[in-house]
């Protein structure tokens, strides 16, 4: 990045630093402003669009944005390869970006999420997705390899707190102060659906309130904030500190949007999420409601 873009991208971010939510009239507003990178989180079947919004480049966590040194599905990277994979898509510490999937809201939450993890918060999630940039009527182009023209400079400062393992997740579930919401299906929470990965116990984690992430959304869009927060008042109770978990920890970041959007302050994501408590292990699994 040049001297002057540097400079540029910092003026214009002082002017547009978004919160954790936008619409696609704000992106399309300032799509082409030095500073604004957009990425395209789709994951799975999702990523089968086949267009994309201009410009846009791939943040792909089916691949370079989760840990495959490890077995577990969509696991944080290490900060630094984080960092690197960041700068080759060309973000910088003072642009702002903004993702989207697919689907609508899905998995381009987890991007948002692991951005703030790493202690990034120039970071929004695009309302609605793809579907919604469309039916406002805004551009697409064919999908395309979408690299940056020069490298970025993001610097990774991880956030204590923001992913958690399975530790974590014991000692929540015995703080009266800590909530732990589940963002599976009522059938997989309750054990009476399989998992969709082989060899995982089926039910939930003692304690654990089911919450799906399909409940602070309407028609692929995120619930407006008068709305979300009697849903995780119901969901917590008194309780103000949140521990969300999901299947293999994309969807539990729709329930941390959700619980910003909110006013909750204090969320952390379990990392492993089902896909480690549900293997054959000493950690508690029961079933029912």
């Amino acid at each position: 990045m040049t001297a002057e873009h540097r400079e540029a991208a910092a003026v214009a971010g002082a002017e547009y630093r978004p919160g954790p939510l936008v619409d696609a009239a704000w992106l399309a507003d300032r799509l082409t402003t030095p500073g604004a990178v957009v990425l395209d989180a789709s994951v799975g079947s999702h990523r089968e669009a086949g267009r994309r919004i201009p410009g846009a480049r791939r943040f792909d966590i089916d691949g370079a944005m989760s840990d495959h040194a490890v077995t577990l599905p969509h696991t944080m990277p290490q900060a630094e390869e984080f960092a690197a994979e960041m700068r080759a898509l060309g973000v910088s510490g003072t642009d702002t970006v903004v993702v989207y999937d697919t689907a609508g809201i899905y998995s381009s939450a987890r991007a948002w999420w692991m951005l703030r993890a790493m202690g990034f918060d120039r970071a929004a999630v695009l309302d609605g997705g793809l579907p919604a940039w469309e039916a406002a009527g805004f551009p697409v182009e064919e999908l395309a390899p979408g690299g940056a023209e020069r490298a970025g400079d993001f610097t990774a400062r991880p956030r204590p707190g923001a992913l958690v393992g399975s530790d974590a997740v014991v000692e929540a579930l015995a703080d009266p102060q800590t909530a732990v919401l589940d963002a599976r299906s009522r059938e997989r929470f309750a054990g009476t659906a399989a998992e969709p990965r082989p060899g995982l116990r089926c039910g939930h984690m003692p304690g654990a309130v089911n919450l799906p992430f399909g409940a602070v959304q309407r028609d692929g869009r995120m619930l407006p904030a008068e709305e979300l927060r009697p849903v995780f008042d119901a969901a917590a109770g008194s309780r103000r500190r949140l521990v969300v978990s999901c299947g293999s920890g994309v969807t539990a970041c729709v329930l941390a949007l959700g619980a910003e959007l909110a006013g909750y302050a204090d969320v952390s994501v379990y990392d492993g999420s089902w896909s480690e408590w549900g293997l054959p292990s000493d950690l508690p699994v029961t079933t029912g409601p």
